[in-house]
């Protein structure tokens, strides 16, 4: 009885640790699919699939909402494939673990942008949260080296997912839910189709993360884009479960960052390298200030 107790207590922590090591697993797949596809054609499979899956919720449950933001619900779409862009491309280029962690830095930035925009105070202890989340980026890029174009790609995804989650705020009062992921569903799929009918005509290297053609998948490849559909659906359902099952959302919130330590689990098994010394403190630093901004918040 006292186990029971202890697993019903902490069912949401289990249920989060479970879709973070799906989130990773579904970051994995992408690696592996990065070496036939490109990574935009990856966000487009990601997203087709849940958006036939959304459009499905939504005719045996009609949306019954207010509506009238119609321009901000669009931003969040187009922001939110803007970070999916660079994080897939960041999955692809560099390693699972670094990927991760720059995604990583959402939270920061959502309260940077909480602060400043909607005028939100925070203590002494989340603006000393931001300071070691920044100086812990700095850590992970390495500026003295120099900062290369996937670093910026990499800040870019967690600015990206920042701006969506901050747009989410204004929009929960006017949409359902489920119509805000369909707007970010619609733009994830229909933004790389586009990007991949330009990428046919006009190709240059230098642009690969936001233009490329269309490559036909392999019989593997396939196979590969339905189970990382499936393991992104599970994920959604799972991440769900934690925060319905936590009455602490704070605590699952800091457990999520367990992805990137399945994630540098799965990148050695994929041939990663270690991190070295500096970008490993610069990641703990990271997974440090995002814990104590969502505890904080």
């Amino acid at each position: 009885m006292g186990y029971n107790r202890f697993l019903i207590r902490h069912l949401g922590i289990y249920y989060m640790l479970i879709a973070s090591l799906l989130f990773a697993g579904t970051g994995a797949l992408s690696k592996i699919l990065s070496s036939e596809l490109s990574s935009i054609e990856i966000v487009f499979f990601r997203n087709i699939i849940g958006l036939g899956l959304i459009i499905w919720m939504i005719y045996k449950r009609p949306l019954h909402q207010a509506g009238g933001k119609f321009w901000l619900l669009a931003f969040r779409g187009i922001i939110g494939t803007i970070g999916l862009y660079a994080f897939f491309y960041n999955i692809a280029h560099i390693d699972l673990a670094t990927a991760f962690t720059f995604s990583k830095t959402s939270p920061i930035f959502t309260a940077l942008l909480a602060a400043f925009i909607f005028k939100e105070r925070l203590s002494y202890l989340g603006w000393f949260a931001i300071f070691i989340g920044f100086i812990g980026i700095l850590f992970v890029i390495e500026p003295t080296l120099g900062v290369s174009k996937d670093e910026y790609i990499g800040l870019l995804s967690g600015i990206g997912a920042a701006l969506a989650y901050t747009s989410i705020r204004g929009l929960r009062k006017h949409y359902d839910t489920r119509a805000i992921v369909l707007s970010f569903m619609l733009c994830g799929s229909a933004m790389p189709l586009l990007s991949m009918i330009v990428g046919s005509f006009y190709y240059r290297p230098n642009l690969d993360f936001l233009i490329s053609p269309f490559v036909m998948p392999s019989l593997n490849g396939w196979v590969m884009i339905v189970i990382m559909g499936l393991l992104a659906t599970a994920f959604q359902i799972y991440l769900t479960k934690a925060y319905a099952a936590s009455k602490k959302a704070g605590v699952v919130a800091a457990v999520g960052y367990s992805d990137v330590i399945f994630s540098m689990i799965f990148g050695l098994i994929l041939g990663d390298a270690l991190p070295d010394a500096w970008a490993f403190l610069g990641i703990v630093m990271i997974i440090g200030a995002g814990i104590l901004v969502v505890r904080e918040r």
